[in-house]
């Protein structure tokens, strides 16, 4: 396998770290906008197969051209959700294997934004879907921690814990704290605001796909090793998008910890404009409000040994356990800053992230994950992944059993 990963940020920055251990590639690709930053990222990977280009993401030829001239054979693309229809284009163009973390981007329903759907997160992928099997080709969407891990999680409480499922309820918790900082997001901000400002979508199996406000319909859940209770509250993600194709379920939710301080930048961020990626002109220069926002904030790459504490990403699950009794579990996956940090140079939010599209690049490799099509985690063995997370990359999850509501 020859990987071209667009993005050398932190994702992409601790891909190639994770991968570098692992023998199921010959060359691997950094490439960035700027050369620079990928350069640099190579150099401290310090792998001869690793290497490093510059390459304008929005630029499907340029991206096609890459291709050929490093004779790649899958792409992840580790840039931001603006870039995935031009990347995602240029892989079906060159003939190759596509996967990605975060699918093509939403809109809002014109005039019933929180009632009913506009274009859904991976709309626009999904519409090709044909293109892609008819080619035999595989796009593989969603394919981070969340979405990813949570929708491999989904797949093993069909397969090996469920006879039928009531509740697919994505929940992500955190206790991380930023040393230093007012306010520092863990992960990108253009990504946050875009995904927690949209309205949030719920599947239920009588009603479809639909959305509600933003923050909606708080919960305090219980996280295990030692996180505790966290609020959490209902965020546009694409787990809710995915897994209602594939699994069978009653109702499919994401809910994500917060917390009030949190969601109170975002909002006065939408309140004054600055959520808002459509340029404004500020003496004489055209700048994204989003883009300003993004460059005042720390850079979440950047922040290791400022951060303590542990983040979560799991998958609750309600319904009939395969004795024909009522069962609720929490499978998750918790990692540990200073672990990672100390493991690959990575905060833990952007190492959980970059874990898993390594996996499935490793079980593609092998042959043991394949298709055609734009497909989701949800379509594949789940025994193969997990036993390789918990095994060879010595980062084990984890399922707890609780006292079903009914």
């Amino acid at each position: 396998m020859r990987i071209l990963v667009i993005g050398s940020g932190g994702v992409g920055a601790a891909f190639a770290a994770i991968a570098s251990r692992r023998s199921f590639f010959s060359a691997l690709i950094l490439a960035d906008i700027d050369q620079p930053r990928a350069q640099r990222t190579a150099a401290k990977v310090g792998d001869d197969r690793v290497h490093a280009i510059g390459l304008d993401a929005s630029d499907p030829a340029a991206i096609v051209a890459a291709i050929a001239s490093h004779q790649i054979t899958t792409v992840l693309n580790a840039a931001d959700p603006r870039f995935v229809m031009p990347i995602f284009d240029a892989c079906f163009d060159a003939g190759v294997t596509y996967l990605d973390m975060a699918m093509s981007l939403s809109s809002a329903h014109p005039e019933r934004p929180h009632e009913e759907c506009g274009v859904k997160l991976g709309d626009l992928q999904f519409a090709k879907a044909a293109a892609w099997e008819e080619r035999g080709l595989l796009a593989l969407g969603g394919m981070g921690v969340e979405p990813g891990l949570a929708d491999v999680f989904a797949r093993h409480a069909s397969d090996h814990l469920f006879s039928s499922i009531d509740e697919l309820g994505v929940r992500d918790g955190a206790n991380m704290v930023v040393k230093g900082y007012d306010f520092a997001p863990t992960f990108s901000i253009w990504t946050t605001i875009e995904e927690c400002l949209n309205p949030p979508v719920i599947w239920e199996r009588d009603r479809g796909w639909f959305t509600t406000a933003p923050f909606s319909e708080p919960e305090v859940f219980q996280f295990p090793e030692g996180i505790g209770p966290v609020e959490c509250v209902n965020v546009e993600h694409e787990e809710v998008l995915l897994m209602p194709r594939w699994i069978d379920a009653n109702r499919v939710t994401f809910k994500y910890g917060l917390g009030d301080e949190f969601i109170a930048v975002l909002e006065m961020l939408h309140k004054l404009g600055l959520d808002r990626t459509d340029p404004v002109q500020v003496r004489g220069q055209s700048v994204s409000p989003r883009d300003v926002v993004a460059a005042c904030l720390p850079n979440p790459a950047d922040l290791t040994d400022e951060i303590e504490g542990k983040t979560c990403a799991g998958l609750w699950v309600t319904g009939i356990g395969i004795d024909g009794a009522p069962r609720e579990v929490y499978l998750y996956h918790v990692v540990d800053n200073e672990e990672t940090v100390g493991r690959d140079g990575a905060q833990a939010v952007v190492w959980q992230t970059a874990l898993f599209p390594v996996v499935a690049c490793e079980l593609i490799a092998e042959g043991v994950w394949s298709g055609a099509g734009v497909l989701g985690p949800e379509c594949f063995d789940s025994a193969p992944f997990l036993d390789l997370v918990a095994g060879d990359y010595r980062s084990p999850w984890g399922m707890e059993e609780r006292t079903p509501s009914c």
